[in-house]
């Protein structure tokens, strides 16, 4: 299959590909491969769902070496003095930011209670309700989407201003992603519009009434500004001769925490990233639709993978390697 043949194979298909909007790839720090779907262009932005949860992940690993946190092992609680612990809970305060990175902090609920903090003022304080438990610190790997909400505010108190004024410093604008703002509506009407709409998005991150990103999905960017972020963990943490974040966080952040299980594909997990494969120096960031920064580390290779929401599709990883590595040398 060469690259015309790739892109009829996308429009024509009802499957697994059909939403997708964006791929973009680079090799060896140039790029070997782009095209586009659905009237989008290669600078459209999309919402990337749950690979926002693996920037955020880099984001407190800037925040960590610019002293504003001082390790994954701080307490969450450190950075919240005035949140009111509820009477008798004990647990949250063991709770750690390794916990909220790997994905084993407890929570009080057996569903994410998504009504009860989307329609909240101040969703960090109300997934901080969350936070905790009677069973206490169990080490189980428990997927909270709202739950790693407080990444977002331990950000804004720890460094004292917006995570994403804190992003477009740090971070983007280093990559050269355009720097981006906060979408500004929240409503409930908003939050399914956010998620349903199929057309480009502005480079915009989603956010709570306070004005404080969300840290498990919303942020929207374009399947080229995903490469430039698997560029930078493909390079251990530089891009473009600069350094963003240091190598040992980074190789903290990739190196596997948790084991998986099946509905995970049984891939390993890190700091909010993935490792598909035991035996190999592969990595992903992974949201629903599809959205994948794919990382190859044996052959330097970064892609980025954007799709609007179609339900039951989440690891393009397979895809990348069987329809696009072909094509670049990869």
């Amino acid at each position: 299959m060469d690259k015309e043949e790739l892109h009829q194979f996308i429009s024509d298909s009802t499957g697994n590909e059909s939403n997708i909007c964006q791929i973009y790839a680079v090799k060896d720090g140039n790029t070997v491969y782009e095209d586009c779907w659905h009237g989008y262009q290669t600078a459209d932005a999309v919402n990337v769902m749950s690979v926002t949860k693996s920037v955020m992940a880099l984001l407190i690993g800037i925040a960590m070496d610019k002293g504003f946190i001082k390790g994954v092992d701080q307490r969450v609680m450190d950075f919240f003095p005035d949140y009111p612990v509820k009477r008798g809970e004990k647990t949250i305060y063991d709770v750690t930011l390794r916990h909220l990175l790997t994905m084993t902090a407890p929570y009080k609920y057996r569903s994410e209670p998504w009504t009860k903090v989307c329609t909240s003022d101040d969703w960090t304080t109300a997934a901080l309700d969350l936070l905790g438990g009677r069973r206490g610190i169990t080490g189980e790997f428990k997927y909270s989407t709202l739950g790693i909400q407080i990444l977002s505010g331990i950000i804004e108190n720890a460094a004292g201003e917006k995570c994403i004024d804190f992003a477009n410093r740090n971070l983007f604008v280093l990559l050269g992603i355009p720097e981006h703002m906060i979408h500004g509506d929240s409503s409930k009407e908003d939050q399914f519009d956010f998620l349903m709409n199929k057309n480009p998005r502005r480079n915009e991150w989603y956010s709570d009434p306070k004005g404080t990103v969300t840290a498990g999905w919303g942020l929207c960017l374009s399947a080229r500004d995903l490469a430039k972020i698997g560029e930078l963990v493909l390079n251990n943490g530089s891009y473009a001769d600069k350094r963003i974040v240091s190598e040992r966080f980074l190789r903290e952040m990739i190196t596997p925490a948790v084991k998986l299980g099946e509905l995970f594909g049984f891939m390993s997990y890190g700091y909010l990233w993935y490792k598909p494969y035991e035996d190999r120096q592969v990595y992903a960031a992974i949201g629903d639709g599809g959205n994948v920064i794919y990382i190859n580390k044996e052959s330097t290779v970064s892609v980025g993978v954007t799709g609007t929401f179609k339900p039951r599709i989440f690891d393009r990883v397979e895809f990348i390697e069987k329809r696009v590595l072909p094509l670049i040398g990869g």
